[in-house]
């Protein structure tokens, strides 16, 4: 019987034969060991439908995960037992699961937009600007690829976004001109790096085995290449990767406090503010999903409930003519 060592090895195998993102195959081994030490070690063959409820109830009621990491983790087990295991577990009814908090997106306005962005300055600066401009998740901003821009057309192309799913978006006209003295420094530093015989950015391993030159194409680049080097972790040769998330959220972090914007803003809520204001500018609901990529288009109505002014648009009667004045005197024992 393999132990629990060889079995995450041929996890990991089966991962990657499915073509898993990496995020994923590394959060899936983590629930994978962390199931198999609440078990005590104990094979996953000998373990079945209760041990995987009596895990992920303990996730909700002592651990008090969220819904979405407890359903990340209730993934995790799916696979290692449909895909690795060859085993099919009856639907689990039973489990306790963790409650969903419906909570509304923090959405900046105008004004603190501009506010945050003028804070930033070089790498941080341009992703910030995509991410409102374009409406983009952080890392979708990070894979960007030269050939993802189309500057002509004023088009993004994000590859591979959440779902595994290709989409276009808006380019910025403003960006056009702070975009090209970027691909023209970038230019500059790949052919530096051509010269030195430097090794190439990491890229999708089907495409490095039929292409082997693709690593070094100009068009392959990453917009945001890190500084330093790192392991590829399919191959294990030295690959430049792309800017670090953390480098950006630490640089949007220090906007915020910076801009003196009050919110718990991040670099996401940049997202959410480019399609609350497409909204209030008037465009439609479908047109802003496929923009945003969202499979769901009651995942971008929420947005319609955060656009209007005051609580679902609602005018307050105290704000009606005949209401309190403005200049009226604040009531003794108020401050």
């Amino acid at each position: 019987m393999a132990s629990p060592p060889g079995l995450l090895a041929v996890a990991r195998e089966k991962m990657r034969t499915r073509h898993l993102a990496l995020r994923t195959e590394h959060a899936y081994l983590q629930w994978l060991r962390r199931y198999l030490v609440f078990h005590g070690r104990r094979h996953p063959r000998d373990l079945g439908a209760p041990e995987v409820e009596q895990f992920l109830t303990h996730l909700a009621v002592h651990r008090k995960v969220s819904a979405a990491t407890q359903n990340q983790a209730l993934q995790a087990l799916l696979f290692l037992y449909r895909h690795v295991l060859q085993i099919e577990l009856p639907w689990l009814d039973n489990i306790t699961r963790a409650s969903h908090p419906r909570r509304r997106p923090v959405v900046l306005s105008r004004a603190e937009v501009r506010s945050l962005l003028s804070q930033l300055q070089g790498a941080p600066w341009l992703v910030a600007n995509l991410l409102y401009g374009s409406g983009l998740r952080l890392m979708e901003a990070l894979r960007l690829r030269v050939k993802d821009l189309a500057l002509e057309r004023g088009e993004l192309i994000v590859r591979e976004a959440k779902g595994g799913k290709d989409r276009v978006t808006v380019l910025p006209a403003v960006l056009d001109t702070p975009l090209r003295g970027h691909l023209t420094r970038l230019r500059a530093w790949y052919e530096e790096e051509r010269r030195r015989a430097r090794p190439g950015v990491s890229v999708p391993f089907a495409l490095a085995r039929k292409y082997p030159q693709a690593a070094t194409q100009w068009g392959w680049q990453y917009l945001f290449p890190s500084a330093d080097l790192c392991r590829d972790p399919y191959s294990g040769q030295p690959v430049r990767h792309h800017l670090h998330e953390k480098t950006i959220q630490r640089a949007v972090q220090g906007a915020v406090r910076k801009a003196g914007i009050s919110q718990p803003a991040s670099s996401h809520t940049l997202r959410h503010s480019f399609a609350t204001h497409l909204l209030e500018d008037g465009y439609d609901v479908r047109t802003v999903q496929e923009l945003l990529g969202h499979a769901d288009l009651k995942t971008t109505m929420v947005y319609l409930h955060v656009m209007g002014k005051g609580a679902h648009g609602v005018r307050s009667p105290l704000d009606r003519e005949g209401g309190s004045s403005g200049s009226s005197p604040v009531p003794g024992g108020c401050l």
